[in-house]
């Protein structure tokens, strides 16, 4: 006779088991694997001076995001130019520059699934007035040019920005998934 414990094992996995071979007969599972963008997240001074470093740290770990880079600097002028290129005729251009080198700044490089929109959307509004309450802007932000964080707007923009910030060699590839044991023994 048949436990009702060892039959619910025994549905469960079967159905992993066709899960797994319709994915492999599929390439589903591969397909997923290789979805992996990557994107530049900075903490500005106003962050870094108010302690949230940490905060914001916690909500892109929390979400699943797998951190594979990690600076802080105090940022050069021509560094800044290059980064914020499109906005060199703005009139706000100087006090923004005076601003990103008014103290350190700590830089991110984030990995995962969807991760340039995930995380624009998790930072929220540039403006902290306009930002909803739960995002990075909207629950610390202060003012439209003391916006806590920088997050990049595309794909595109991640790889440019990352590349500005970060040599190859400072990129680490780990394999969280090989650590889950330690992250959860007691």
């Amino acid at each position: 006779m048949l436990n009702t414990i060892d039959f619910t094992f025994d549905v469960q996995r079967l159905f992993v088991l066709n899960l797994t071979g319709l994915f492999a007969k599929t390439g589903l599972f591969a397909r997923l694997q290789d979805v992996r963008e990557r994107t530049l997240i900075a903490v500005k001074p106003d962050g870094v001076q108010r302690r949230l470093v940490g905060r914001v740290i916690q909500r892109f770990e929390q979400r699943g995001f797998k951190l594979v880079g990690l600076k802080m600097l105090q940022v050069s002028e021509e560094l800044l130019s290059q980064h914020y290129c499109e906005l060199r005729m703005k009139p706000f251009y100087p006090s923004l520059l005076h601003y990103m080198t008014s103290g350190p700044v700590v830089v991110m490089v984030w990995e995962g699934h969807n991760v340039v929109q995930t995380t624009r959307m998790m930072v929220g509004h540039t403006n902290p007035v306009e930002a909803r309450a739960g995002t990075v802007r909207g629950d610390f932000g202060i003012h439209v040019s003391r916006n806590v964080v920088h997050a990049s707007d595309s794909l595109e923009g991640a790889k440019r920005e990352i590349q500005l910030w970060f040599q190859g060699k400072e990129l680490l590839n780990w394999d969280s998934s090989a650590l889950s044991v330690w992250s959860y023994s007691g």
